[in-house]
């Protein structure tokens, strides 16, 4: 099993910064790798159970499912239901922490999945950097 722990401090009160993340509909809105998303269903995006599936700049398609969403923890995790990449059991969570000293937020992005060994490096650099960092850079840059 692979494992990621990205975190990133941001300088932005947590409920700004949550306020993005949140809405499971809305990274076309702010990560670059991502060009469209809509709820399957017509369910609302912050419905637990919820599927979003969206296009990557590169034209892959994912899908993923909300499994949690807490506004009073700041909250959120997903599966994916189908990929591009060669994973299975891929499990994430993201979580915006207040940092009291100052208005400020620590963001960790975390997933676990499997992969075939002769992928994982790739893969989990993909992740890393493609969607984790990238994501979180771009979050700071839309809120400081």
């Amino acid at each position: 099993m692979e494992r990621i722990f990205i975190s990133r401090v941001i300088r932005a009160d947590a409920d700004v910064v949550w306020a993005v993340l949140r809405d499971f509909n809305g990274m076309p809105d702010w990560h670059p790798a991502i060009t469209d998303s809509e709820i399957e269903d017509g369910r609302a995006a912050d419905s637990i159970g919820c599927v979003r599936s969206f296009h990557l700049a590169d034209g892959g398609h994912i899908r993923e499912r909300l499994t949690a969403l807490s506004d009073a923890d700041r909250h959120l995790r997903y599966v994916i239901l189908e990929s591009p990449m060669p994973v299975t059991a891929y499990d994430a969570t993201i979580d915006v922490i207040p940092i009291t000293e100052e208005a400020a937020s620590l963001v960790v992005w975390k997933a676990e999945f499997e992969v075939p060994a002769e992928d994982a490096r790739a893969t989990v650099d993909t992740v890393a950097d493609g969607v984790f960092r990238a994501g979180l850079d771009a979050i700071a840059q839309r809120v400081e």
